[in-house]
């Protein structure tokens, strides 16, 4: 197991370098970053003197090697709007309300998908299954804006029973929640649905209730573990798009996460705060993908084994 863990972490830094060497090649391609800097009047002294504190003049080996070593101490650079602070601290800062909303997602989508899951299957070709399946459709059909706009005309401006938008308390969690966990928790009864259908005719599941289990047991210990991997999967990856991609989400309930802060340095071409999301983005993805390494093998001890 440990040998494993070790091997994953050894690609997952490979694939971080070949990645900062993709942001870092970017960062070149996207325009003049002192024009940028400097805007529109300022002298050709003012422009050399700036490109050489920025170290544009020397090879590209040697920029590179600047900025690998400037990125492990953390500095990204500063942001070319507003107070022009480092770029990392300001995704640092948004960053947490993003975990917030994606793990308070994750757990209503498992505790809503889960269970309609397992029934579902369990009562194939019935009403209740058809009614699962008509829900998981209608979940990922609807798009989120449209949604979201929706449950905040209900419980906030009809029930008044939560805000509108914002942060800074458990009800203004709700509905952003909600909305991204209706999204995955359809996607999770489906998948569940499907891998527990094979699960409920495999062999193993058929031993188990000749050895005169119960119908719970066989269903809830041993048919749902071995459909959990596909689960896995999805929400591994699902979940850092849950932190990084929610734009749409969070820019209608004026949430404070790095979806939006992305979106803001987009319009603002601030370069440097756009590198500081990507890079934030890649290790959050690359560290979900551990996860769900470290899950397979646990789940299947097959894989530890490899």
């Amino acid at each position: 197991m440990t040998s494993y863990i070790l091997r994953r972490i050894g690609e997952m830094l490979t694939a971080l370098v070949l990645m900062s060497m993709i942001i870092f090649a970017l960062g070149r391609m996207t325009g003049d970053p002192v024009a940028l800097l400097l805007g529109d009047y300022a002298t050709e002294q003012d422009r050399i003197e700036l490109v050489r504190q920025l170290g544009l003049d020397r090879p590209l080996p040697q920029q590179y090697a600047v900025f690998a070593a400037a990125a492990l101490r953390g500095d990204l650079g500063r942001s070319v709007s507003g107070d022009q602070r480092p770029a990392l601290s300001i995704v640092l800062e948004r960053l947490p309300a993003s975990l917030q909303l994606a793990t308070v997602a994750l757990l209503l989508s498992l505790l809503i998908g889960l269970p309609l899951g397992v029934l579902a299957a369990v009562c194939r070709g019935t009403a209740v299954d058809a009614g699962a399946r008509l829900a998981a459709l209608l979940g990922q059909s609807v798009p989120a804006f449209w949604l979201g706009i929706v449950l905040m005309f209900l419980f906030s401006v009809r029930l008044g029973w939560l805000p509108t938008s914002g942060s800074g308390s458990w009800q203004h969690l709700v509905l952003p929640a909600l909305t991204m966990a209706l999204f995955t928790a359809a996607a999770v009864t489906r998948l569940v649905r499907v891998s527990m259908i094979d699960a409920l005719s495999s062999d193993y599941v058929r031993l188990a209730r000749l050895k005169g289990l119960s119908e719970a047991r066989v269903v809830w210990h041993h048919a749902l573990r071995n459909s959990l991997i596909p689960v896995v999967t999805y929400l591994g990856a699902f979940f850092a798009t849950m932190i990084t991609g929610a734009v749409v989400i969070e820019t209608v309930f004026a949430w404070p996460g790095i979806g939006r802060l992305a979106y803001e340095a987009i319009l603002n071409r601030d370069f440097p705060v756009m590198q500081a999301v990507v890079l934030t983005i890649t290790v959050l993805f690359m560290l979900a993908n551990l996860g769900v390494d470290i899950a397979y093998a646990w789940l299947d001890p097959r894989i530890r084994r490899q």
